[in-house]
């Protein structure tokens, strides 16, 4: 019987009875955890068929692109012309520096394919010629900074006209062979490489006429300019001239003249860019 001068229920008993009945049987006195709904997903084979049928589209779709890109991109023929090394790379810039003591210019073969630049001073590579490129652009800007002529136009103006003439070069070179019906495996790339190795000696005039003047800047443009027509008629006539002697085209034939021309015009053609793409930074 309830005593008839308490105002509330005593319910502790049955709280007790009630909190003692939701223990798990086993634990640590919680309810057990039901599963969660990550694992109940990857548990479901249909999910799991997804999952592989996914991967098996990315992966197809990542081979297609790659394909797509080799078509339009020669990305593994880039890789060719970007495997240089510390060494390679010095000594290539003596050659170009100094070709008179080179003696072997033959490229050398593995396989019937030429080895890697890394492996053959011979080799071109387009390493150097694309950070010429943009070291003459720096090395343009700082000119005219020096000179309080600096202005983003006038430097994208720079960098705009140097490569609008190694285009122009490329195009010119193409359609000469072309037109004179050179068979040879001078390549596009193996032009932009070629082409793009004066960009180093016009670094070396500009440098030297900001630091000592402007007769400096000629005598060092000059002896670059005598190097790399040098360079560039023994580099050339290997793969123009060459040609025209395994076609048992005589040396003294009228077609061979016009290669012999072609490889003159193209090696005298550096001097010009050279000092045209920078007597204007040094005064």
């Amino acid at each position: 019987m309830a005593d008839p001068h308490q105002l509330f229920d005593d319910t502790s008993s049955a709280q007790s009875r009630g909190y003692g009945a939701q223990r798990a049987p086993g634990g640590l006195g919680y309810p057990t955890a039901s599963a969660s709904p990550q694992s109940a997903f990857l548990g479901d084979p249909v999910s799991n068929m997804a999952m592989a049928y996914g991967s098996s589209l990315a992966a197809q779709g990542k081979e297609l692109v790659d394909k797509n890109i080799d078509r339009f991109i020669p990305v593994t023929k880039l890789k060719y012309y970007f495997a240089v090394d510390t060494m390679y790379v010095g000594k290539k810039l003596g050659l170009l520096f100094f070709p008179y003591l080179h003696q072997d210019w033959e490229v050398q073969y593995q396989q019937d394919t030429p080895v890697a630049p890394r492996f053959d001073v011979n080799a071109p590579d387009l390493y150097i010629p694309a950070m010429a490129f943009i070291t003459y652009v720096l090395v343009a800007g700082l000119a005219l900074g020096t000179q309080d002529r600096f202005s983003p136009d006038l430097l994208g103006l720079q960098a705009s006209s140097a490569l609008a003439w190694l285009t122009l070069e490329v195009l010119a070179i193409l359609l000469s062979l072309y037109l004179v019906t050179v068979n040879t495996d001078l390549t596009t790339i193996d032009l932009v490489a070629f082409l793009g190795y004066k960009y180093v000696g016009m670094i070396g005039g500009v440098l030297m006429g900001l630091l000592f003047g402007k007769v400096v800047y000629y005598l060092v443009l000059g002896w670059c300019c005598v190097s790399i027509f040098v360079f560039m008629i023994r580099t050339l006539r290997l793969k123009i001239l060459a040609e025209a002697a395994a076609e048992g085209i005589p040396v003294r034939g009228a077609r061979n003249q016009l290669r012999m021309y072609l490889t003159m015009a193209v090696a005298a053609a550096q001097p010009l860019l050279m000092y045209w793409l920078t007597f204007h930074l040094v005064r």
